[in-house]
């Protein structure tokens, strides 16, 4: 079966696709999609085996999501995106980058991570536990399974090295929150690591966009617009 996003959209223009973090749906950019509406096409979409959209029967891995984009992307017949991902969402971004660099005019990288050492220990050592634990169960119960999966997301990739990214010369804008829990030395390895990048540190934690809005969505629209 091929499988199809779920998505929202509104506006219209050059497309943006809004890309979200493990376990969550389109749903999380409820704050972001009609702000960004007044200058961009906007695409929410709901990564396989989240929200609204199929699991289908494909490896579960940050690559078959880039894929998965792709065929997105193909499907709605666009040259180019504008990309903002967020977590897991910024790291499929970043792997959908840099297999299709050509794709992607703007690239928005909110709360990624190149590698799982990116996360600050205190949140990444109950992530690596539960991730045991469900991997433990998972070949008794669906639930324990698809909870599994989530968490291995996390727990094993991805794995990106930053001298990779010195290929990525559109225009990039790494966003995290100053309490986020990416270490910030990783967020700013990040950014220095791409050649044509800004960096906000903005106040708020790891799901800033959706705690504080206002501020998010002013710095986005001062890249996008800008």
């Amino acid at each position: 079966m091929h499988f199809r996003h779920a998505f929202a959209e509104a506006g219209e223009g050059h497309p943006l696709i809004l890309l979200h973090g493990n376990g969550e749906s389109k749903e999380y950019f409820a704050a972001q999609m009609n702000a960004f509406a007044v200058c961009r096409h906007v695409y929410a979409l709901d990564t396989r085996g989240h929200g609204a959209s199929e699991r289908g029967d494909t490896p579960f891995t940050l690559a078959q999501f880039a894929q998965d984009l792709e065929a997105f992307r193909a499907e709605h017949g666009f040259d180019s995106m504008d990309l903002l991902g967020f977590s897991d969402g910024g790291n499929i971004a970043m792997l959908y980058a840099l297999r299709y660099p050509e794709r992607v005019s703007k690239l928005i990288l909110n709360g990624a991570n190149l590698d799982p050492s990116g996360v600050k220990r205190s949140v990444q050592l109950p992530v690596e536990i539960g991730y045991r634990l469900a991997s433990f169960f998972a070949r008794l119960t669906p639930k324990a399974k698809s909870h599994a999966e989530l968490l291995g997301l996390m727990v094993n990739e991805p794995h990106i090295a930053p001298e990779a990214l010195a290929k990525l010369t559109m225009p990039a804008l790494v966003i995290a929150g100053d309490k986020d829990m990416i270490r910030e030395d990783h967020t700013r390895k990040i950014a220095a690591s791409l050649p044509d990048s800004e960096l906000a540190i903005l106040p708020g934690d790891h799901f800033v966009a959706a705690k504080n809005p206002e501020a998010f969505n002013r710095t986005v629209l001062g890249f996008l617009e800008n």
